[in-house]
């Protein structure tokens, strides 16, 4: 297992300066070899468990790396997403840039993963966000301006949560920065835990999208392609949940778990809602899939909140559930998104662009777009019997358990949890029909005509996700292998035979692997009928129902703001939506000829948070400006001396 990761991060040192040198063949083979690697030592990992390599020392201390079966069920799923991105055809503009980008957020993963030592660890967390910015410039799919200013913003946001990992560290590390010493490190802060705790949920949730992050996601994934989407919402995401449960569950003291578990829930909850709100408004499909990525990456905080939760009352059992349930969660939800992802690129091949508008792509790419496509979306909306449905039923089964908590502020944040994401269930719905109805169907000139490629790829991944429902009566027993979290047992207990149960069978149960194989019995219904009606009767093509127009008009098409602008006047207070209309004329204002139409929606915490937080430090430039850059040697001599003295004191202090 270790030989496999090791191959793998030579491979991956290996692609950066041949992608670099622009030998995009050689960049290309030796990531996807990479990725291979690492996919056999996470399959590994997940039987053997334990395993561990000593890789330096810093310092008096060693910086060992070793892999639990909870990370290696998460890379492999993320790191197989990423694997199909890379073996489809490349859309960045720079290529070899694109490949060295992805290999240092590939090792910057396998460190989040696996170090066991604080200033290693967030070495590797920096890795992870200089790689995802990396593969999103490479990709030159925006406007240069836009994708610097975007790439920025998420850089600035992503070292707000670097900060309060470092804090962290600095809190918990002072005496000793191995992780086997901060348990009982954070258990001698008494009161103060929860504030450590505050500070874990910032640094990780930064990269998770918990609010109010999850801005940084649509300018971000906006300005890249889907490959590097899949990336994004597969693999790095992945370990930084991974990252926040082992604080959570490993670390935390148990007497501020409580308290801890109604912080995630809560914000989970409300995380989960907007991000699913504001993914439905999208018409760029990978804006709206990045909201999508942020709404799913929260419910499963909501998950690891119930697991704090239980924990906090001893339901070791229970809490094992909730955090396997995380787990299961977003180990489709990778295979989904990459599906998804893959598939805007695909789009994107067809029409010139990503708009979500009816392009007729379905009618011309090969079937098995429209499959993969129609799989990731079923499992992205929580379809059965896709990996997306068994995953969200575990998570309602979880918080209805409710009932077993004494706490009554407990109980009454997983009710409320439970009603939110009935509502976030809901609504990523209509933006799964909303995406693949408009986006894949419709109509389009017979110039703008090209085929898409690497359809196979989308197909793969949307099978993986039938087969990964499936096959989790059998496959789940692998996480129990694990000395954490806190009761292997309870792993097995979450299947029965080929059913899937919440520890207990007359709970509720429900059986992957069955209702899949009577979906494709159906099926064979409405296949008869088509096949004896067109013996029959020949193909026949049939009008549209156009409102019960006789006559239907040729802009009958829906857009994208049509589809959702029902939902955009109910929540017009989240939304707070903007219309603006610019009109250009000829010599009068009577002959207008140019008309242009947008519309938006307001971000929910930027005006109220990050602007006047610009507009401080925009504040504070033009008034100190030009005193502290005076030119004087002397001056800039005296700064680097003051500053040296804070870190000294700071050092002495800690």
């Amino acid at each position: 297992m270790l030989a496999s990761f090791a191959v793998a991060v030579l491979l991956f040192l290996l692609t950066i300066p041949l992608g670099i040198l622009r030998l995009h063949l050689a960049a290309r083979l030796s990531l996807i070899a990479g990725s291979a690697a690492v996919l056999l030592g996470s399959a590994l990992a997940l039987p053997e468990s334990g395993a561990s390599a000593m890789l330096w020392s810093l310092s008096a201390d060693q910086v060992s790396w070793s892999l639990q079966p909870a990370a290696a069920w998460l890379l492999f799923w993320g790191v197989l997403a990423a694997l199909a991105a890379f073996l489809s055809p490349c859309r960045a503009r720079r290529p070899g840039l694109w490949y060295a980008g992805a290999a240092v957020a590939l090792l910057g993963s396998l460190g989040v993963a696996g170090l066991q030592e604080g200033i290693a660890f967030l070495i590797a967390w920096e890795f992870l966000s200089f790689g995802g910015a990396i593969l999103l410039l490479a990709d030159g799919a925006a406007p240069a301006e836009r994708s610097g200013q975007s790439n920025l913003y998420m850089l600035a946001l992503l070292e707000i949560g670097a900060v309060a990992l470092l804090l962290c560290v600095l809190l918990l590390g002072a005496g000793n920065t191995q992780f086997s010493a901060w348990s009982q490190s954070w258990a001698q802060y008494g009161a103060d835990a929860f504030g450590i705790a505050a500070l874990f949920l910032i640094g990780f949730g930064a990269k998770l999208g918990v609010l109010p992050f999850y801005e940084w996601y649509p300018g971000a994934y906006g300005s890249g392609t889907g490959a590097s989407g899949a990336l994004l919402s597969g693999v790095v995401l992945n370990v930084a949940y991974f990252a926040l449960g082992r604080s959570i569950l490993d670390w935390l003291p148990v007497s501020t778990a409580t308290s801890t578990g109604i912080l995630l829930v809560a914000v989970g909850t409300v995380s989960s809602i907007l991000a699913i709100l504001y993914a439905f408004q999208q018409n760029d499909w990978r804006r709206l899939l990045s909201f999508s990525t942020a709404e799913n990456a929260n419910l499963a905080v909501v998950a690891l909140g119930a697991a704090s939760l239980f924990r906090a009352e001893d339901f070791s059992a229970l809490s094992t559930l909730a955090w396997t349930v995380g787990l299961i969660h977003l180990g489709g939800h990778s295979l989904a998104k990459g599906s998804m992802m893959l598939s805007a690129d695909r789009s994107a091949d067809v029409q010139g662009d990503y708009r979500i508008a009816q392009s007729r792509i379905l009618a011309l790419a090969p079937w098995t777009l429209g499959l993969g496509a129609a799989l990731g979306a079923m499992s992205l909306a929580a379809m059965p019997p896709s990996a997306g449905f068994a995953g969200e039923w575990y998570l309602f089964q979880t918080v209805f358990q409710d009932f077993h908590l004494h706490n009554t502020a407990a109980r009454l944040a997983l009710a409320l949890g439970g009603a939110g994401l009935a509502l976030t269930a809901a609504i990523a719905l209509a933006t799964m029909i909303k995406v693949f109805g408009i986006g894949l169907l419709g109509g389009m000139s017979e110039e703008d005509r090209r085929r898409p490629r690497g359809n196979w790829l989308v197909l793969v991944l949307g099978l993986l996700v039938l087969l990964y429902a499936a096959a989790l009566p059998w496959t789940l027993h692998l996480l129990g292998f694990a000395n954490w979290p806190a009761d292997p047992t309870a792993v097995q207990a979450m299947t029965r035979g080929a059913f899937l149960i919440p520890l207990r069978f007359h709970f509720a149960f429900i059986s992957p692997p069955l209702l899949l194989l009577v979906g494709l019995l159906f099926s064979l219904l409405p296949l008869g009928l088509l096949a004896w009606s067109h013996r029959r009767q020949g193909r026949r093509r049939v009008p549209v129902w156009a409102h019960g127009l006789r006559q239907i008009p040729a802009e009958n098409a829906i857009t994208a703001l049509a589809f959702s602008n029902a939902l955009r006047v109910f929540y017009s207070f989240v939304y707070r939506p903007q219309n603006r209309v610019q009109r250009s004329y000829r010599e009068r204002e009577y002959f207008i000829r140019e008309l242009r139409f947008n519309y938006s929606e307001a971000p929910f915490f930027g005006p109220w948070l990050f602007r006047p937080s610009v507009r401080l430090v925009e504040a504070l430039a033009d008034r100190f400006g030009l005193a502290l850059q005076n030119g004087s040697l002397n001056a800039y001599l005296a700064y680097i001396g003051i500053l040296l003295l804070v870190i000294f004191a700071s050092v002495f202090y800690v």
